[in-house]
């Protein structure tokens, strides 16, 4: 009851701020009552006009005054084309997660007191005025005690318990939603919300974020043209991230990049390259590739920082990702909806048809542009817009690729507008197919399958050996001639397991010559 009164109070000043800037129309997709439209409409007061500014901007206004949680829950939501259509969530992409810094001196307690020491023990030159502030953490430029520059990631103060107010008022509201629109349950509302939860709580914990950095720089080591910053470890804490310092251009900063001679194309394919290979090659990917977090070095290197949003893409997803790309750029949109439904993302007793007609009325618009300007972010929106006729569920991974496929379109296509991005990222696709998805990968994906699930037996044998040991003081009989073939004895089980082997080994071979 406690929390209900809390949240209402709540509700009551989010629907004031929303009504301030015009931006209550939301509301509409949740198909309210009439009495509930009205009562928030009293409590709400009344809009302020605001003829001269799209809703998405409004929204991404109100969205900005009401706090960090808001901002962060928006820009997730800028993934939700289906949710709040394609012009909204274009405006809630642009929504800067930046905050005024905190004083230094709280910084420096924070360090102090994760370390248990004095800041000067561990840093020889800490500077005072902040180099970045967002909501959940602030940067200083640092110089370890072994004379290295360094930046130093603090937590905020506070901002976890601020974090979870907000986090306890969105389960809150999904969860009412979900009871009162049995339509909605569909769209996953309060799985929408712990995805972000999850997103925050691995964000509070900056070792977290170490470590993603730290899988990242290695699956890049070999490969100088993307770095990562190296972790200094022994200065890291929970509340504490202590990195090497990077220097570079903001990937933004399209006249400094040209001044310092840098071919802005071959920035933007080797940005497009390094997302590709992220993604399919690792399914492991930076997920806030925007242009603040990301720069080019002096060798014309991308160099990524705040590592703290990632990705994780299981190679059923990556290969379903490409199948799909690959049926729409060939035009083949029956092989696109098959792998829909090949995936389990949409129901059985959908037709199939009717989905094929469903992904050409969104490839044939897309894919009738001169092909540098095909966007595969809008291809994906596109997508998720039509889910509702077919109860498609929502794929959580998957909006979190589509929206940072957005960030990393959006900034390549700054940097070369002209550039023909598929054409630049041909071969590794190309290459990356053959090894996945051709005959070849398919006979040797199901040889290790095969190899995997004949690994497992003499467990699972052994298991219901015990099981059948420990049914009873006698122990249940088996038939003899059942023991005879088994064995009671571990000899008798391997020969037994030898045999099973071989015979799956051998209807697979067999199953797999067939389908050549």
């Amino acid at each position: 009851m406690i929390r209900a009164v809390r949240n209402i109070f709540r509700v009551v000043r989010i629907a004031r701020t929303l009504s301030r800037h015009d931006a209550l129309f939301p509301l509409d997709a949740l198909h309210l009552p009439d009495a509930s439209r009205r009562l928030i409409g009293i409590v709400a007061g009344s809009p302020k006009p605001s003829a001269d500014r799209r809703p998405g901007q409004r929204l991404t206004e109100a969205l900005q005054e009401l706090g960090p949680s808001f901002v962060k829950f928006g820009q997730s939501l800028s993934t939700r084309a289906d949710l709040v259509g394609e012009d909204v969530a274009a405006d809630l992409a642009e929504l800067q997660d930046h905050l005024p810094p905190f004083p230094a001196q709280q910084a420096r307690q924070i360090i102090e007191s994760e370390f248990e020491q004095p800041v000067e023990a561990l840093y020889s030159e800490f500077e005072e005025e902040a180099v970045a502030a967002a909501s959940i953490a602030q940067v200083h430029y640092a110089v370890t005690t072994e004379g290295l520059p360094v930046a130093v990631k603090v937590l905020r103060p506070g901002v976890e318990e601020a974090f979870q107010r907000d986090l306890d008022l969105f389960y809150w509201l999904a969860e009412i939603i979900e009871r009162l629109q049995p339509a909605f349950r569909r769209l996953r509302p309060v799985d929408i919300v712990r995805t972000f939860n999850e997103t925050v709580d691995l964000e509070m914990d900056l070792r977290l974020e170490a470590a993603a950095a730290s899988e990242l720089r290695e699956h890049f080591e070999d490969e100088p043209t993307y770095r990562v910053p190296e972790i200094d470890w022994q200065r890291t804490q929970r509340q504490v991230l202590t990195a090497e310092r990077i220097h570079g251009i903001p990937i933004d900063d399209r006249e400094s990049l040209i001044e310092a001679g840098h071919d802005l194309e071959e920035i933007a394919g080797r940005t497009l390259i390094v997302f590709l290979k992220q993604v399919f090659r690792d399914g492991f990917f930076h997920a806030d590739m925007h242009a603040g977090n990301l720069f080019v070095d002096e060798d014309g290197n991308i160099v990524a920082v705040d590592f703290g949003i990632m990705g994780r893409l299981d190679r059923e997803t990556r290969r379903f990702v490409a199948e799909l790309l690959l049926a729409f750029l060939m035009g083949d949109y029956r092989r696109a909806a098959e792998v829909h439904f090949e995936a389990g993302y949409v129901p059985r007793t959908k037709s199939v048809e009717a989905f094929t007609q469903a992904c050409r009325s969104i490839g044939e618009p897309i894919l009738g542009k001169p092909v540098n300007e095909i966007s595969v972010a809008r291809l994906l929106a596109q997508l998720f817009r039509i889910t509702e006729t077919f109860a498609m569920p929502t794929q959580p991974q998957l909006l979190l690729l589509q929206k940072t496929m957005m960030m990393v379109e959006g900034a390549c296509r700054r940097l070369a507008p002209e550039a023909n991005f598929w054409e630049l990222s041909k071969p590794f696709l190309d290459e990356w197919v053959t090894d996945n998805l051709s005959a070849e990968a398919r006979v040797r994906d199901t040889i290790e399958e095969a190899a995997a699930s004949a690994r497992r037996i003499p467990n699972m044998l052994e298991k219901a050996q015990i099981a059948v040991d420990v049914l009873s003081p006698e122990g249940i009989r088996l038939h003899p001639d059942s023991e005879r073939a088994i064995g009671t004895q571990f000899g008798g089980r391997r020969n037994f397991v030898q045999f099973v082997l071989i015979f799956v080994l051998v209807i697979f071979t067999l199953v797999i010559l067939f389908k050549l």
